[in-house]
């Protein structure tokens, strides 16, 4: 279970048992990104593959409260969502695999630490 919220977008890993904590990090990421959960000119899309979490009442009852609009890539499609997968792929190559983790604050610490060096230092090939 992590909350790292950042700016351009949301990473959210959760599962079922914890749904409070889960509309929590929804919530706060929706007002850090869009500045609202009230309507907007345009509806934010929440895309996401079709995972349990994803169609649990809870989460989509979030989502509607959120107001954002839930959309579902088409099942065993994982290229729709490839900026993402490319980014946990990378994640767990450079990051989890790298660390052995015995505790939640060391985990935080490590990955938070990743996505703000991934984020501002890390050269990024398009800027070659």
């Amino acid at each position: 279970m992590w909350r790292i919220l950042r700016p351009r977008g949301i990473l959210i890993r959760g599962t079922s048992d914890y749904g409070r904590w889960l509309w929590w990090v929804i919530e706060a990421a929706c007002l850090r990104r869009f500045g609202t959960l009230g309507p907007s000119v345009s509806t934010p899309v929440l895309r996401s593959d079709n995972g349990l979490i994803f169609q649990s009442r809870r989460f989509r009852t979030a989502c509607r409260d959120c107001r954002l609009h839930q959309e579902f890539i088409r099942p065993y499609t994982p290229e729709q969502t490839g900026m993402i997968e490319r980014f946990f792929r990378s994640f767990k190559e450079k990051c989890v695999w790298h660390h052995q983790f015995h505790n939640f604050g060391q985990a935080r610490t490590a990955i938070s630490t990743w996505i703000q060096w991934c984020d501002k230092a890390r050269p990024h090939q398009a800027l070659r």
